[in-house]
């Protein structure tokens, strides 16, 4: 044992996703006392700008997008109590078969052994316990996503470190239960296309192949705010639209996938430190 504290480290791509999937462990481990580090890849300049403008539409200044959502990040990290936030900086790559995956500097064209240098770096320095990222389709396939688990791997891989590692997910109970809801408040919501339903069945895990629920129920309100202060992009955030009531009753339990493992914790799990303390 060292005087060091257990570490949580959470690889995001864009300004809000720290919210969306991982604001409720961030919450109730620094609440716990356990340092929690939020590494930023992008500068989430493919957002909306004010108004809801949208990126390559007249009024959309992707420099003003930046300095406005690096400032709701911080304010985000404020309200889930973040001990540490690095930020890659990497240019927004923006959803998948936008112009923008190919611009210069953007993280999609960035080079996996030059994002995962730079994060193994950060791992050295905050040596985390556990090390949180996306699965390898990014959860729903954004370029962004993709890349953030790329270079997390690949660090994790150039380092000489064996923390606990995880990939956020849903269970598809859950993202049926998500549906229901998202008819409920948009009862005009046109049906999708078969293409596209099949697309949605494959994202998140069966219940049964998930190993790790966190409950953050305690903290689900923290995690509401916190997606709040990211309000240049509440038009996109749903969950804001159904209040703290019903968003605690549909996002108070965190689920992850764990992938990378040296302290034979039994799984299902309950918590991300299980074996660690």
């Amino acid at each position: 044992m060292t005087d060091r504290p257990l570490t949580l480290m959470a690889v995001h791509a864009h300004p809000d996703d720290e919210a969306t999937g991982t604001g409720g462990v961030l919450a109730r481990y620094a609440a716990e006392g356990i340092r929690t580090v939020l590494v930023t890849c992008t500068d989430g300049g493919c957002g909306d700008g004010p108004g809801g403008v949208k990126p390559g539409d007249p009024g959309h200044d992707p420099a003003s997008v930046v300095l406005m959502r690096r400032q709701e990040l911080q304010a985000s990290c404020d309200v889930l109590k973040v001990s540490d936030l690095e930020m890659l900086d990497y240019a927004d790559s923006g959803m998948m078969g936008w112009p923008t995956n190919d611009a210069p500097g953007s993280f999609w064209q960035t080079p996996v052994e030059e994002g995962a240098a730079r994060l193994a770096e950060l791992m050295r320095h905050y040596r985390p316990d556990v090390v949180v990222t996306y699965d390898e389709n990014g959860f729903y396939g954004h370029p962004d996503h993709i890349q953030a688990h790329r270079i997390t791997m690949a660090a994790l891989e150039m380092t000489a470190l064996t923390p606990k590692v995880y990939w956020t997910t849903m269970p598809r109970s859950g993202m049926q239960r998500f549906g229901e809801i998202m008819r409920e408040f948009h009862p005009d919501m046109p049906e999708p296309d078969p293409a596209e339903a099949a697309a949605m069945a494959e994202i998140g895990l069966p219940d049964d192949e998930i190993t790790t629920w966190v409950d953050t129920t305690g903290f689900s309100d923290q995690k509401f705010d916190a997606l709040a202060a990211h309000a240049s992009q509440g038009e996109n955030i749903f969950f804001l639209k159904m209040g703290k009531e019903r968003f605690g009753e549909l996002m108070g339990m965190e689920t992850f996938l764990r992938v990378k493992d040296s302290t034979g914790a039994a799984t299902p799990e309950n918590d991300l430190f299980a074996g660690l303390r």
